[in-house]
């Protein structure tokens, strides 16, 4: 996976976010639910304890309230122990009058009638407060008529909340643990179910990779329901393409032969009338011919250029044409250094590779003195505009061009130095079967001394 556009990245990641939400949710409703649990049977046990003291509470003979049996809980006789039980009520002369736990000693829990409005079945009521020593306490009370009065007492009994927070705690400590390990297993699950199901994608993608290095005619193999449709179409365009491509090969000779004829029979009559007509109509028919010939050998580059399958390994041609034109200019006694990257490979076809590096290196034996460096660079790791490209360079010891002479020698025709053979057209041809390749030339200054040129065409990745 290869960043945020990656697909697999994009899949991975939306079901992580997702599982991470969703298991977030459950986690937090299941920690209120056990907490409510939780709450619920600790409300249930301070029920029961107010359920005993309920049994043992009545008027004196003096008319105030009396214990006659103390809860057998002894956290209920230990000072400020945070549990404690009261019972207590207002007289109608404003007078307060209670008893409550030996762990209160002189102290009283306050009774919120806000947090008693609503009452569950039986006039129970379960809520929180703050008790002695800023304890927070669970509180469950019910007002209760005491036999011998008139009067509403309400009974209450108190526990440390503690206890619920210790419980609630310890499972969420728990769920985390689990919700967490989870998490992974979904994130493990989700990239290996990502991987598995983009796998014929991979294939197609490394399938295509094959036919554009020349490896593979078409797209092999079987590929899922979803996918089969599109191979079956790239593999029709792959044919289309190459028929498109021989087509074009086959209309480019067929005006090659058709011209041919009829510019020598205009040739042979110029030939039979001699003088100044004839000398015109023979000179405008060697001008037609080189523009035939220059028009028919762009519509075959072209033509090569598009083709999707064709590649070229790079250095067998160095070396051969390093060898042919060294024994070509063999008087001129030019050493030419010839390195190249292993494994180097043009993405096109061998002619215009050897067209290209050709013209470039005639070119550099016209002016060099002595030394010409041939160098070919393919950097895998670096790509550009998606695309893994090679560098060529062709240096020489010459004179070298200024900068206004380099703009001009791109120019087709256009010669620097008259006292040199040569059409002109060398490194135009280069340039511009490079463009069609989406490639490039640079001219600049060699560290030789000379004119250094810069060829970067399409690579095949390895």
């Amino acid at each position: 996976m290869k960043g945020h556009k990656s697909l697999s990245f994009r899949l991975v990641a939306s079901s992580a976010i997702w599982s991470l939400v969703v298991l977030a949710v459950a986690g937090f409703l299941l920690a209120q639910l056990f907490r409510t649990s939780v709450e619920r049977n600790f409300d249930a046990r301070l029920q029961s304890l107010l359920d005993g003291l309920l049994a043992n509470v009545e008027l004196g003979a003096d008319g105030k309230l009396v214990n006659t049996r103390p809860l057998p809980d002894a956290q209920f006789t230990l000072p400020l122990s945070g549990w404690y039980w009261q019972v207590s009520s207002q007289a109608a002369g404003g007078e307060v009058q209670s008893i409550a736990s030996e762990s209160l000693l002189e102290q009283r829990l306050p009774v919120e009638q806000s947090l008693t409005a609503s009452r569950a079945e039986g006039g129970v009521a379960s809520y929180y407060l703050q008790g002695p020593d800023g304890k927070t306490l669970r509180v469950v009370d019910r007002p209760i008529q005491v036999s011998g009065s008139e009067q509403v007492f309400t009974i209450l009994v108190a526990g440390d909340e503690k206890v619920v927070a210790a419980d609630v705690a310890e499972f969420n400590r728990t769920l985390i643990i689990a919700l967490a390990i989870l998490a992974f297993g979904l994130a493990l699950a989700a990239f290996v179910q990502v991987r598995y199901g983009l796998g014929p994608l991979r294939s197609l993608s490394d399938g295509l990779i094959a036919v554009r290095a020349g490896k593979a005619k078409s797209l092999e193999g079987g590929y899922p329901n979803e996918i089969q449709p599109v191979a079956d179409e790239l593999n029709l365009l792959l044919e289309n393409n190459d028929e498109v491509v021989e087509r074009a090969r086959t209309q480019v000779g067929n005006l090659a032969h058709a011209l041919k004829t009829p510019l020598s029979v205009l040739a042979n009559e110029a030939d039979l009338h001699p003088g100044e007509l004839g000398g015109k109509v023979t000179q405008q028919i060697g001008l037609m011919r080189d523009q035939v010939n220059m028009y028919l050998d762009r519509a075959r580059r072209a033509a090569r250029a598009r083709t999707l399958t064709s590649s070229t390994n790079v250095e067998p041609v160095l070396d051969s044409l390093a060898r042919t034109l060294q024994r070509i200019n063999l008087d001129k006694n030019i050493d030419v250094n010839v390195v190249c990257s292993e494994n180097a490979r043009f993405r096109g076809e061998k002619q215009d590779l050897e067209e290209m590096i050709g013209n470039l290196l005639e070119n550099a034996f016209k002016f060099a003195k002595s030394q010409i460096d041939l160098r070919a660079i393919w950097r895998a790791s670096e790509m550009d505009e998606g695309r893994v490209w090679l560098d060529i360079f062709v240096s020489d010891d010459g004179p070298g061009l200024t900068p206004q002479q380099r703009h001009e020698a791109l120019k087709r025709g256009h010669r620097i130095d008259e006292s040199k053979p040569g059409s002109g057209l060398g490194l135009s041809i280069v340039s511009e079967t490079a463009g069609m390749y989406g490639g490039k030339i640079k001219l600049g200054a060699a560290e030789l001394g000379g004119l250094e040129v810069k060829l970067k065409i399409p690579a095949v990745a390895d």
